[in-house]
């Protein structure tokens, strides 16, 4: 039986993470904030990312053959209370550019043999100077998630050329679930148009409805992870759909099984959206033709799905 570490375990990826590995046989500890659960169902006092000595002490004691460092400090474009602020930039380096530098030191230390998989983030790219981006487009990020997110994914590639560590980085893009916490917009229009049909709320606020992005399903991307490390070689991936779409096709997709017509509840209110950049749509041949990997659930299937999922609720 292999032995899996998730750093981040109780997120939207480390909890869909989790399930397929367990549905293959793994057994699985998960670090999260608030403590270590074990294979066996116990828990102990949580792991902090930043502290090197504890996090040695569990590469030494976990032992596992395949790490997945999904841990991260971000936040959606439209939670405004999360700014460029000194403690932005301290937490988002330290979770995002300290943390996974920790678990690889660790590994290299005692666990070398040990796949190390990093969650990196297209924001990395920032406003890069070609469309669509790949592996080798340069990272030019242009906020402080994206900066960390460039950081740690350098560390990556320090460690797997420098040291010869199986490291691998996913450059992911926008994957959605119904695990998608309430504030990302996702979660936002598809928990909005329940509310309206049941008549709990009249009107949805949005951003620019015309902004676009490669949005892809969160269970197909988890896939993407563990097909990575099972490659002959370690190596970088864009982890995308290759396809764009805008905030307009979420909403009239989700209120249109909703049964509601869309522009009778929803506004655009200027002001919302603070990105502002060109739309980020990746380009996944690598991992296509390396890993095997490709996106099973199509735009469409996803916005379904979570509109089913919202409903149980």
């Amino acid at each position: 039986m292999k032995c899996a570490l998730i750093v981040g375990c109780q997120g939207q990826d480390g909890s869909l993470l989790r399930d397929l590995l367990i549905g293959r046989d793994y057994a699985v500890t998960g670090l999260s904030r608030q403590s270590v659960h074990m294979p066996d169902g116990g828990q102990s006092p949580p792991v902090d990312v930043a502290d090197p000595s504890a996090v040695a002490e569990t590469i030494r004691e976990a032992r596992p053959d395949e790490i997945y460092y999904l841990a991260a400090f971000h936040h959606s474009s439209q939670q405004t209370a999360v700014n460029d602020t000194r403690a932005t930039w301290a937490a988002s380096m330290a979770v995002n550019a300290s943390g996974p530098v920790n678990f690889l030191e660790a590994v290299r230390q005692h666990a070398p043999d040990a796949r190390f998989f990093y969650a990196g983030s297209c924001l990395a790219y920032g406003t890069p100077g070609e469309t669509p981006q790949t592996e080798e487009t340069c990272f030019r990020p242009a906020c402080v998630y994206g900066i960390s997110k460039a950081t740690g994914a350098h560390a990556v590639r320090h460690y797997r050329e420098k040291h010869g560590l199986f490291a691998v980085t996913g450059i992911l893009f926008n994957h959605e679930s119904h695990l998608r916490p309430d504030h990302f917009l996702s979660r936002k229009i598809v928990r909005a148009a329940w509310r309206i049909m049941r008549g709990e709320k009249r009107e949805l606020l949005l951003g620019d409805l015309s902004a676009r992005a490669d949005w892809g399903y969160a269970p197909d991307f988890v896939e993407a992870f563990w097909a990575t490390l099972q490659a002959e070689n370690p190596d970088d991936y864009v982890v995308a759909t290759g396809k764009l779409h805008g905030v307009r096709d979420w909403v009239e997709k989700t209120f249109a099984l909703a049964g509601l017509d869309w522009q009778n509840h929803v506004r655009e209110e200027p002001g919302l959206a603070v990105r502002g950049r060109a739309p980020l749509v990746g380009d996944a041949t690598r991992i296509r033709e390396r890993c095997g990997w490709t996106p099973a659930t199509d735009f469409d299937h996803m916005v379904e799905l979570m509109f089913e999922h919202e409903g149980w609720h």
